[in-house]
């Protein structure tokens, strides 16, 4: 696994401009070259399934993936696997070691439905997909898509690799899995582990987007992180292409934003201890203001 320093970090925050824009081609690289790929074997392989753990990205890089694609001149579509979630009320095979809803669980999507629908896709005939009203926990109405011979299907989620949930699918899907998958390192030898960088992507995206305070996010957290390792990280390994969404720069942009909240609730919240190495790798940074940022980039799915 790849490991950049905070030294290294610090002497090209000088020169933001240029750093940022050496990161995010960096980054479009590694989408575009995943595209090509998927271009190519479109005939053979016309349904992809993107997954990644909380933070890591997914949405982003469906939407890069779909652009670049369509820029070629294949019709692609992007599902959010979010849709096939079932109501609470017919999700008790969800229900964790101590009978509470595991809502990281795959049992939470209606699997036959989702099984259905991706044979339905790569034969070319209409499906209805539905929605999902999170607030109410609720089905909606959705809506209906027919893939075309020579279209691409994009379907993205936490449980996209999983073939309890994909069934009998390998013969005609790419499957990609993204994720952060470099780590900070410091003087000391050091490192912070990917999942605090997803950590930190998530704290911003729930301040901004869900009102959740930071030690909410931290609580919420320590579920999310059980729900990777027992239903996404398996399947990891099913994937036929890996991306990294690390984007080099993104702790420089994350300083400002989330030292000050995280001094706040150092003292308080009982449990700070097992996420301290945030605040302290994000110390022996310097700062870089979000302004520098483009509005296309990954990092503003979490910071808005």
């Amino acid at each position: 696994m790849k490991a950049i320093s905070i030294s290294e970090l610090n002497k090209l925050s000088k020169h933001p401009e240029k750093l940022i824009l050496s990161d995010e081609n960096t980054y479009a690289d590694r989408i575009s070259k995943v595209a090509r790929k998927i271009y190519l074997q479109r005939e053979e392989r016309p349904v992809v399934l993107i997954s990644g753990p909380s933070g890591s990205g997914k949405t982003t890089s469906a939407t890069r993936i779909q652009r670049i694609l369509s820029e070629n001149g294949c019709t692609t579509h992007t599902i959010s696997m979010d849709n096939y979630f079932l109501p609470l009320c017919e999700t008790e095979k969800a229900r964790d070691e101590n009978g509470n809803i595991d809502f990281e669980s795959p049992m939470r999507l209606d699997i036959p439905l989702f099984r259905e629908h991706i044979e339905k896709l790569f034969n070319c005939e209409e499906i209805d997909i539905p929605g999902f009203d999170f607030a109410r926990q609720e089905r909606i109405k959705g809506m209906p898509l027919k893939r075309n011979n020579g279209d691409l299907v994009i379907l993205e989620g936490i449980h996209a690799l999983n073939p309890l949930v994909t069934g009998d699918s390998e013969s005609f899907t790419n499957c990609v899995y993204v994720s952060v998958r470099t780590r900070l390192s410091d003087k000391k030898g050091q490192t912070l582990h990917p999942s605090k960088i997803r950590l930190m992507r998530r704290l911003m995206r729930d301040k901004l987007y869900r009102g959740r305070s930071l030690a909410e996010t931290f609580e919420f957290f320590k579920s999310v992180e059980r729900g990777e390792n027992l239903y996404i990280m398996p399947f990891k390994h099913r994937a036929n292409f890996d991306i990294d969404t690390f984007i080099g720069y993104e702790p420089l942009v994350y300083r400002d934003i989330l030292l000050p909240d995280l001094e706040n609730i150092s003292g308080t919240y009982e449990g700070y201890e097992a996420f301290s190495d945030i605040e302290r790798f994000l110390k022996q940074l310097s700062g870089v203001d979000k302004r520098f940022v483009p509005e296309n980039s990954l990092i503003r799915e979490f910071i808005g």
